[in-house]
């Protein structure tokens, strides 16, 4: 857990350290036509509290990064560390304990269980993490659902609720388990400009409660409601980078 970086620490902890530092972080992939080179040498830091957008054209190497800093995907070399732990050293299995323990993924898709209902597939994290008891996760999970302004769903199938609804059940569900960071992957890029709005008046409650957001879009409407923004273009950082 990421204990020194609780919410109430501010924007950086004793020592002044980033929450999030990358360094040289290189990303290959093997294609039909040869090697595809997605990150070039990135460096990036993030501070405790803060909201940044990484933004850039559709190929520019946003999901790639993202996914770098959750460990849903390995570097071929560089670093990710996320305060005391190297990311980029972690196992499949290691990482995905790590990160349900101490980041929210927030998907375009949605991801949702369609089997489940939307109380369900928020209290699915506290289940695998073990940190509540039954009736601690249905508490909370309710809770998360009223603060997303959809308690009123909680017993129907994700099929039942509109897209927006569908995104804000996925951001319960990244804060099920009260992660000091959210990362989110073109969280309004399905959804209408209203919609989309509300969406991200909801990350940014979530900063003003001391929550870490990382959001990645090719939306510069979205990207003007960062505290900082930094700009993808092919696999490097361009612009909006304090080092």
């Amino acid at each position: 857990m990421l204990d020194r970086w609780s919410k109430s620490n501010g924007t950086q902890n004793e020592n002044n350290e980033p929450l999030i530092a990358l360094r040289g972080l290189v990303k290959e992939y093997e294609g039909l036509g040869g090697t595809v080179v997605a990150l070039k040498g990135i460096d990036l830091q993030v501070s405790a509290g803060e909201f940044l957008v990484v933004t850039g054209k559709s190929g520019a190497g946003k999901t790639t990064l993202v996914n770098m800093i959750t460990g849903l995907d390995r570097s071929t070399s560089g670093e990710i560390r996320v305060a005391d732990t190297a990311v980029h050293r972690l196992g499949a299995e290691k990482a995905a304990q790590w990160r349900g323990q101490n980041v929210g993924v927030v998907f375009q898709s949605f991801e949702l269980l369609p089997t489940l209902t939307v109380l369900q597939n928020v209290t699915l994290p506290m289940d695998f993490a073990g940190k509540y008891t039954l009736r601690g996760q249905r508490e909370r999970g309710m809770h998360l659902l009223e603060q997303m302004e959809i308690a009123e769903h909680a017993h129907k199938l994700p099929s039942a609720v509109s897209g927006g609804q569908q995104q804000r059940v996925a951001i319960a569900r990244a804060m099920a388990n009260d992660p000091p960071i959210l990362i989110a992957d073109e969280p309004t890029g399905s959804l209408d400009s209203v919609t989309a709005g509300a969406v991200l008046d909801v990350f940014e409650d979530l900063v003003a409660g001391g929550t870490t957001v990382v959001l990645a879009t090719h939306d510069e409407d979205v990207a003007r409601r960062a505290m900082r923004v930094a700009r993808l273009a092919d696999g490097e950082i361009v612009t909006g980078v304090h080092i």
